[in-house]
């Protein structure tokens, strides 16, 4: 047994597992690591980030590992060595790719501060004292990006006071760490401090898998998911298929990680990953820094993909131990053998690309797949009818804003000055952390991407979540930005439907942004210079990680209390933000009769399209008012607008949630008709609370994203799918539904759904879900958290 910077063992100290059994009595004989002094260079709070229960337990992965290799009798993937790992019981789990569904015990739970203060809310309404597993908040969401990164900071703090005290004193009084408005985006931070080869991780955000990038199976998950495993439950998951990315060659030039993924997206497309895990591996991965293999992974989640890893490799190394985790780097190095796929492993599907031919890459505009070579984009937009002058180019984001993607940014940036020019786009930059940004000042890249003409933001997700207060075009005003992003839906950055926003590397942001023009190839066109020379800009370089080590900056993170007995957690009755929850009603032992078609939705419907970000965030800890945004951005098939359905009641159209609280008003249960892929995009949870809070029962689509629907069963609503979806079209606005067969509701098994036309006429069809039967009791209960507390009693 080692123990790594640890104080004098308690005997109230608790296994990281969640036995009650003593600590030394659990570690005796055991190998079992205490990392707490190694995760954070901050000296004076790195014991804080880690509770003493806290452990890396290589030998228990290791165990389930053999458990699972045993029964299965086949060599394992790295996704399944991990996920497997982590089984609640690897002897007796079934395990079948795409078909059951598993039970684990994921390390622990991150939460941003947007969809954190729902879950709080329902974890306060699920009556347990403390968290049981390692938790913590990350205050990013809420930063509009106006004038500069100090200034907004400053304006946020103000704005959202109350919010961020809910949060922080939640967190002290359930036991979670508590990350500061300033700290960083929460996927840096988790990479800076707590993602590690070999980790299981949830956390209430869609890029979540950012953390694959050091070797860790991370998932993004809703609010009700992160209570599960905050109150100790076993979490659920259906077992992901695994789709194989085998890497060759190596990067140079322009072509950076960013174009892996983007090139990767065009081949699978925003549903291609779904139910899966992209497992990259071959020889090329040696080629990418573990920064760059986190970007790979973070837009892993426009693919639809369950999560994406690579394997752990000297480039993770290197990052543990830059980062002051050089023990974990040690352990990890120790127990590689798991961290890495078995040979002969098998995948579900390969694809294989050779980083030798790839050119770099920029997709959209409105969608992550639409891909397209640098060289034929800007040819591709005069055909389109783009704008090819960029209004704006932007760098930075949970995807892209690494030392080296600022280095490398910087780079080119400082090309541009040698030959006096600048930006002749706007230009802002995003540091992902407060160490980020104090080491890129530090450094001097920051000064020189503020010369080149840019703008340095608060470390936040500012404008890629459309927390951007945007003052240079009018909304319906047709244009162009260019971001190194992971996500461009329309209206997405600046609620503006006409800007086309393009995704691709931040060095191509950045001399896109000089040049001012989506027809610029940096490869093999020329600048002018302020002398008039033309001049060709070389393909950057810049060191992966600092020669020196990082500057910390400022100290941002609060840790909870050991005795918070004391601690008050006050909401307001009359808060326009935070709300607490009242339990859904039960189900009603009976069929669902003559449901009114709320909307029947035309084309892609992101979790955007059912709750917008952007303004609407401020309400997030406050389900009616958040509810004022349900399906605002879908567009009606019945008129083709968004925003405006037809009342059955009183035949006028008005907005979607006026009409929803009309229904519920005078007692008419209602259902949603979508499309394919619905509700892809974010992991927020409002995108499932909204509707059922507004009297909607179920949601009948083509297909559903993976985050979506699993939020949808866990908020007691029925996610079903036309078992042929051609059935899509038998369906009318005006028509009512009834779904049959809830009495005998079961896995496998299709529902009846009658359709009654306004003449009279019926049809019928079938009606297919994914529920087993642990979720059938969440809908049965009215939600997950009424049947958490149906099983306390």
């Amino acid at each position: 047994m080692a123990l790594l910077g640890s104080p004098s063992i308690s005997s109230s100290w608790k296994c990281f597992c969640g036995c009650q059994d003593n600590y030394l009595q659990k570690a005796l004989g055991v190998r079992q690591y205490h990392v707490a002094s190694v995760l954070c260079q901050r000296a004076k709070v790195a014991m804080s980030h880690f509770e003493p229960s806290e452990y890396i337990r290589y030998d228990l992965l290791e165990k389930n590992i053999n458990i699972v290799r045993k029964r299965l009798n086949r060599p394992l993937t790295l996704s399944e060595k991990i996920v497997y790992g982590h089984l609640d019981d690897p002897a007796n789990q079934e395990i079948e790719r795409g078909k059951t569904y598993l039970r684990l015990r994921p390390d622990r739970v991150a939460m941003q501060d947007a969809t954190a203060q729902m879950a709080m809310l329902q974890f306060i309404s699920s009556g347990l004292p403390k968290v049981a597993v390692p938790s913590t908040i990350h205050c990013d969401h809420l930063i509009e990006a106006q004038v500069g990164g100090e200034k907004d900071l400053r304006r946020a703090k103000d704005i959202n006071q109350e919010v961020y005290n809910f949060l922080a004193t939640a967190g002290a009084k359930y036991g979670v760490g508590f990350w500061r408005p300033g700290s960083g985006i929460i996927h840096q931070i988790i990479l800076e401090n707590y993602a590690y080869p070999g980790v299981l991780l949830i956390g209430t955000d869609s890029h979540t898998p950012n953390g694959g990038g050091l070797g860790g199976i991370c998932i993004g998950v809703g609010g009700a998911d992160a209570v599960d495993v905050m109150a100790g439950i076993p979490w659920e998951l259906k077992c992901p298929k695994v789709i194989g990315v085998k890497l060759t060659g190596s990067l140079s030039g322009w072509t950076s990680p960013k174009d892996v993924i983007l090139k990767v997206a065009g081949i699978l497309t925003v549903k291609g990953g779904t139910g899966a895990i992209v497992e990259y591996h071959g020889p090329g991965v040696d080629s990418i820094s573990c920064t760059g293999m986190a970007t790979i992974c973070n837009m892993g989640a426009e693919i639809g993909a369950t999560t994406s890893v690579f394997p752990y490799n000297h480039r993770m190394k290197k990052y543990l131990s830059k980062t002051g985790r050089t023990d974990i780097a040690n352990l990890a190095e120790e127990f590689k053998d798991h961290l890495v796929p078995d040979p002969g492993c098998q995948y579900d599907q390969v694809i294989e690309i050779n980083l030798n031919e790839l050119k770099p890459h920029i997709n959209g505009p409105f969608t992550p797949d639409l891909a397209h070579p640098v060289a034929d984009v800007g040819t591709v937009a005069e055909k389109e009818g783009w704008p090819l002058d960029i209004r704006v180019g932007l760098i930075g984001s949970c995807t892209n804003s690494s030392y080296e993607d600022m280095g490398r940014s910087a780079a080119v940036a400082k090309q541009a000055l040698a030959h006096g020019l600048k930006c002749k786009s706007q230009f802002t930059i995003t540091p992902g952390s407060e160490q980020i940004r104090a080491t890129i000042e530090r450094d001097g890249y920051a000064q020189i991407l503020r010369d080149v003409g840019g703008i340095v933001l608060a470390n936040a997700c500012g404008p890629c979540i459309g927390q951007w207060d945007r003052k240079d075009i009018k909304k319906g005003e047709k244009n162009t930005i260019v971001t190194s992003y992971n996500r461009n839906f329309t209206g997405r950055n600046d609620a503006n439907p006409e800007t086309h926003a393009f995704v691709t590397s931040p060095e191509i942001v950045t001399a896109l942004a000089i040049a001012g023009t989506l027809k610029f190839n940096p490869e093999t066109d020329f600048l002018t210079g302020k002398d008039g020379k033309k001049f060709k800009l070389e393909a950057p370089d810049a060191d992966e990680l600092p020669r020196s080590d990082f500057d910390p900056g400022q100290d941002t993170y609060q840790h909870p209390p050991k005795d918070s007995s004391g601690q008050r957690v006050d909401v307001s009755p009359t808060s326009q933000r935070l709300q607490l929850l009242e339990p859904f009603d039960k189900w009603d032992g009976k069929d669902l009769e003559d449901l009114q078609i709320l909307i029947k939705v035309k084309g892609k419907c992101t979790t955007d399209h059912i709750s917008a970000a952007g303004p609407w965030l401020k309400f997030r800890g406050h389900l009616d008012n958040i509810s004022n945004n349900l399906l605002i951005g879908a567009i009606n098939i019945e008129n083709g607008k968004a925003n405006s359905v037809r009342n059955a009641v009183t035949q006028e159209f008005g907005p979607v949630p006026d009409t929803a609280r009309y229904y519920k008003k005078h007692g008419i249960r209602w259902v949603v008709i979508g499309d394919e892929n619905y509700g892809e995009g974010s992991s927020r949870e409002h995108a499932a609370l909204e509707p059922r809070h507004l009297g909607g029962r179920a949601i009948i689509t083509k297909s559903f994203a993976r985050i979506h629907e699993t939020n949808l069963k866990k908020q007691g609503l029925l996610p079903l799918t036309f078992a042929d979806p051609s059935d899509y079209n038998k369906i009318h606005p005006v028509d009512k539904l009834t779904i049959q067969g809830l009495k005998d509701f079961a896995p496998g098994k299709p529902l009846n759904c009658i359709i009654k036309h306004p003449n009279g006429t019926q049809e019928t069809i079938l009606l297919n879900h994914t529920f087993n039967e642990t979720q059938i009791e969440w809908f049965r209960a009215g939600s997950a958290l009424n049947r958490m507390k149906e099983l306390q009693q």
